[in-house]
């Protein structure tokens, strides 16, 4: 498995196809859930990847401060096939950008609820009551570094 790092401007057409394509596949079909995946934040994302002979199997991106948070953030966590190990070594990857990229000293999560222990088993604490998010339920997150 190699681990991909890349800003938006260095992915290739094909790269950045095959992340919308995983992300709208499991946010929006998989999950029932018809909202504007693609959100005018990804221009300013570093985008990590997990990525085999097959292709992508695992992504997030991470966002500046200022973009979606005050803090740095980490979104769109996805991986092909849950409880691998993949989402575990991704988050780690996400965590080590957020630092060295852009010297978070705290990053800031919207999770869905269901995945609360996943990111807290990396350090993230909850930090808001469950509220709805396009439907789903959702609760923020921070981590401290």
């Amino acid at each position: 498995m190699e681990l991909v790092i890349k800003k938006f401007e260095e992915l290739t057409i094909y790269e950045l196809y095959e992340i919308l394509k995983l992300r709208t596949d499991v946010f929006v079909v998989e999950q029932n859930c018809p909202y504007p995946e693609v959100d005018n934040k990804d221009q300013f994302a570093y985008h990590v990847y997990l990525k085999d002979d097959e292709g992508i199997q695992a992504y997030l991106r991470v966002l500046e401060a200022g973009i979606s948070y005050e803090d740095v953030s980490i979104g769109r966590v996805i991986s092909k096939q849950r409880r691998t190990g993949l989402g575990t070594t991704l988050i780690k990857a996400g965590i080590d950008v957020a630092k060295n990229k852009y010297n978070a000293s705290q990053i800031k999560i919207e999770a869905q609820t269901y995945a609360k222990t996943f990111y807290e088993n990396v350090g993230f604490v909850q930090s808001s009551e469950e509220f709805l998010e396009d439907g789903i339920p959702h609760i923020e997150m921070i981590l401290s570094l």
